[in-house]
């Protein structure tokens, strides 16, 4: 697979030339007879959609935009673009309830993160369980993530004085995951950067990238949460003059792509000041910076790139960031989907195909048994956490873990 970003225009459906290799890369195409596959949906449905919109066919639906496709056209297509945009104009039928619930990461966020100890034990019941599978299509089978007590903000915030001291300084777009689900990811940025003597400041109230809206057919709030993202970059960026680091793979992808890509919302004066965390530090090492490393420190990594880390071609960076750990036994796992895209694995219809995208991943981190499974995406964590034995870390906190400071 190509370790190349490139940018693609939403409607470049003529450079399709039928070759079919986004077929052979589709991972739903593959368990789901429902879906017509990329190049039909895509391109070939395009032409057909601007003819008339009763050509829309609403098996699109099962897209998980892995972006798999984009990454395997050799013709630079944005297939899965043409897929999400078309859903964006032509589909009308109103998010169900839980398609809004699965989609509102801020909102559900603020509402648990008070009550996250009981929410956490109600959530893991089976009758919990059995009662959102029978009213809201939630599947049984599927895991919940955790919620924090504490949100990560909150403990920054009461470090401001602390990080302004450091004679350099980034933005951290921490995302929904790090300030209610799992704030010590954050946390482990902040030490690595430290270690590098880079200070980490929060974003001016940042929202949701708004990934899940776009997915779950919330456009407009997804805009809404677009153009209120890029000023606060703006801000940081434009104003402030730093450079915004993400620990989310997701986040990244949205931020810089699929804002003016989807939403036709413009961040041309910020998008190349954004990076993935990884990709920060090891630019920060490989211009001569240095961190120390416990002695002694052992890990038997597995590193799975996500399907989004990929389509950016940025997964080069954190596999070369781990690599560069003494003491870590590195293992990069072959290129495939786990599965869950977000939200879309938690839906009834759809929780049979997920786990069947994703149990080549699977029975891949069996065969090679690490320690731990590197990964930069938080929703594969939780897929594979759910599917196999084994648990999952950002390179950023294996790299937190090995440092000594």
């Amino acid at each position: 697979m190509k370790y190349q970003e490139t940018t693609r225009s939403t409607h470049n459906f003529e450079e399709c030339m039928k070759c079919t290799v986004c077929t052979v890369y589709c991972p739903v195409l593959q368990v789901n007879p429902l879906y017509p596959g990329p190049k039909q949906a895509g391109p070939d449905g395009e032409r057909l959609r601007l003819k008339d919109p009763f050509f829309f066919n609403y098996a699109l639906k099962y897209c998980m935009n892995c972006k798999r496709c984009e990454v395997a056209c050799p013709s630079g297509v944005g297939v899965a673009d043409l897929i999400q945009s078309a859903r964006i104009r032509y589909d009308k039928t109103p998010p169900k309830l839980r398609d809004r619930i699965l989609a509102s990461t801020d909102f559900m966020g603020s509402l648990a993160r008070p009550f996250a100890p009981v929410v956490n034990v109600v959530t893991g019941l089976g009758v919990t369980k059995s009662v959102l599978d029978a009213t809201l299509k939630i599947d049984h089978r599927r895991s919940f993530p955790k919620y924090s007590g504490r949100s990560f903000e909150a403990w920054l915030r009461r470090r401001e004085k602390e990080q302004a001291a450091f004679p350099e300084q980034v933005a951290y777009f921490h995302g929904c995951y790090v300030n209610y689900n799992y704030p010590q990811l954050g946390k482990d940025l902040v030490r690595v950067l430290n270690a590098l003597g880079v200070g980490v400041q929060l974003l001016d109230k940042e929202k949701c990238c708004g990934i899940a809206l776009i997915t779950n057919g919330m456009s407009k709030q997804a805009t809404r949460h677009a153009r209120h993202n890029v000023a606060v970059l703006r801000k940081a960026v434009v104003d402030g003059g730093l450079k915004v680091v993400t620990t989310s793979s997701s986040c990244a992808m949205t931020l810089r792509n699929e804002y003016p890509a989807l939403l036709g919302v413009d961040n041309g004066d910020v998008r190349d000041a954004v990076t993935i965390a990884t990709r920060f530090v090891f630019e920060k090492l490989e211009k001569g910076a240095r961190l120390r490393f416990k002695p002694g420190y052992h890990k038997k990594v597995a590193y799975h790139v996500p399907c989004h880390m990929e389509r950016m071609g940025w997964g080069v960076f954190s596999e070369k960031l781990l690599r560069m750990i003494p003491g870590v036994e590195f293992t990069l796992l072959d290129s495939g989907c786990c599965g869950i895209a977000g939200t879309y694995g938690f839906k009834k219809e759809n929780y049979e195909a997920s786990q069947a995208v994703g149990e080549a991943l699977f029975n891949r981190i069996r065969s090679v048994n690490p320690e731990v499974v590197a990964c930069d995406c938080e929703t594969c964590k939780w897929q594979i956490e759910m599917s196999t034995d084994y648990s999952v870390m950002n390179p950023i906190s294996i790299l937190a873990e090995a440092i000594d400071i």
